[in-house]
């Protein structure tokens, strides 16, 4: 029995608990919906949307074609010794720029010297012979065959031949010992800048070293190598026909510009294994941004658009059913219309269908915007809402709250970049409202609720 009682009161507590809950809760909903129905007389519901705007234009649209690349000297060459021997001196510093001829170091050059000397004494001993055999000939040809044979005149006449030749001989020996001398003196190629020195002076340098003494690369001009996909072939090919094509070199990011060239050639074969042909574009490098070895990104001109209609890019916006842009039009409400792209990059689109030049076209505010709402652009003033919008503010002229709270609303419209009004349900609890109004539409819900419990009239 007592247990049966103990259940008969514990339901009850839960069932009134329950039914309290309730009640608390709807009393605690009606200042809420007093609110919203204040907060929807005033006009929430029915603000503008603030947003930013950019006119269409008629303008020349240059058209690229992008890859990636990286420069190379239009010459490098790494200095080696021709000949063994002591380096005696390094006469340049890292990083200095040399011109063609400039000496770069210089190997001891006794030994061959010595080497020359020997030659030119060589040749000076052949000389002295050939003259005395000549001397020999004339005597021979002076007295005839009475005192001599006529086979020791043809022997002399041969040894004079013999010792010609030697001579000649000797002036070879004595000029290939004269460049092996010059190669003591180790000179620029070309003109170009130095690198980091691999041998120090005092080392003994040969012939056969690997490592060579200094790298010279040729950095003005430079050329940059790089890839293009092999269906750009036709573009390329039309636009060389008609003439020499621009490039320019960009940063890894393509936001900076290093320098600006000829396209000089196109291989002639596409590499099958990527589908990518290489080109090589030429570049002045006057202000040295590039550098061999930099990876960069090139930009090709191909062709140019001649008076298209162009739109900021972060105006386009894409649905289920392709491109579309929002046009302001001149009582300050917005069209949702389609558009054909023709071509886009990160800054503009050109326009081929949907737009005209002068058309206003949002480029931010899209949250809540939606085709047909009122907007104001931000910086400017706020647009009255056009007739019959139902969630426009009533103008009661016996109401001076409400005059006021017009007041206010237009103050704050009219401050700059204000933060975006959206249109929309007033039922919805994130639309921005006034605090003090909405404080006050509560006070008053509470006071009239109080005063009926009392019993007394409002």
């Amino acid at each position: 029995m007592a247990m049966r009682l103990l259940r008969a009161i514990f339901t009850i507590l839960v069932v009134g608990g329950i039914a309290g809950g309730v009640y608390f809760a709807t009393q605690d909903a009606q200042p809420e919906k007093a609110e919203s129905r204040h907060h929807g007389r005033n006009g929430g519901g029915g603000s503008p949307v603030a947003v930013m705007v950019k006119n269409a234009e008629i303008s020349d649209v240059p058209v690229y074609l992008e890859g990636v690349g990286s420069v190379k000297a239009l010459n490098t060459a790494l200095v080696r010794a021709q000949v063994d021997g002591r380096l005696l001196s390094v006469n340049f510093k890292e990083g200095q720029d040399v011109k063609k001829g400039d000496v770069l170091a210089e190997i001891d050059p006794v030994t061959y010297k010595a080497q020359l000397d020997q030659a030119a004494a060589k040749k000076a001993l052949d000389e002295a012979l050939l003259a005395n055999t000549k001397r020999d000939l004339e005597r021979f040809e002076k007295v005839g065959t009475l005192a001599v044979s006529q086979q020791q005149i043809d022997t002399q006449k041969a040894l004079i031949l013999q010792q010609e030749a030697q001579i000649k001989s000797d002036i070879a020996a004595i000029e290939n010992a004269t460049a092996i001398l010059g190669y003591t003196t180790i000179v620029a190629p070309f003109s170009g800048r130095t690198g980091i020195r691999l041998v120090d002076e005092g080392n003994l340098v040969h012939a056969g070293d690997a490592g060579g003494i200094v790298v010279i690369t040729e950095i003005q001009p430079i050329s940059v190598l790089f890839t293009l996909p092999q269906q750009q072939l036709p573009t390329l090919a039309k636009s060389i026909a008609a003439g020499k094509l621009t490039a320019q070199a960009l940063s890894t990011d393509s936001q900076t510009e290093l320098d600006a060239g000829m396209l000089k050639v196109i291989d002639n074969q596409v590499d099958q294994q990527t589908g990518t042909i290489r080109l090589k574009a030429e570049f002045p490098n006057d202000k040295r941004q590039l550098w061999p070895g930099q990876f960069v990104n090139v930009r090709l001109l191909v062709d140019t658009l001649k008076n298209v209609v162009v739109a900021p890019t972060e105006a386009v916006q894409r649905g289920p059913d392709g491109a579309y842009v929002y046009v302001v039009g001149s009582d300050n409400t917005v069209v949702m219309r389609a558009i054909t792209i023709a071509r886009q990059d990160e800054k503009q689109a050109v326009i081929a269908k949907g737009v005209t030049a002068g058309e206003k076209l949002v480029t931010s505010g899209f949250g809540r915007l939606k085709d047909g709402a009122t907007v104001t652009i931000s910086g400017g003033h706020t647009a009255t809402p056009p007739d019959g919008d139902s969630n426009a503010p009533a103008k009661q002229p016996g109401n001076r709250k409400s005059a006021d709270a017009s007041t206010q609303n237009k103050q704050a419209s009219e401050i700059p970049m204000a933060p975006p009004l959206v249109t929309g349900s007033n039922s919805d609890a994130s639309k921005p409202f006034d605090d003090a109004k909405a404080g006050d539409t509560n006070a008053d819900g509470r006071h009239h609720h109080r005063r009926r419990e009392n019993g007394a009239s409002p």
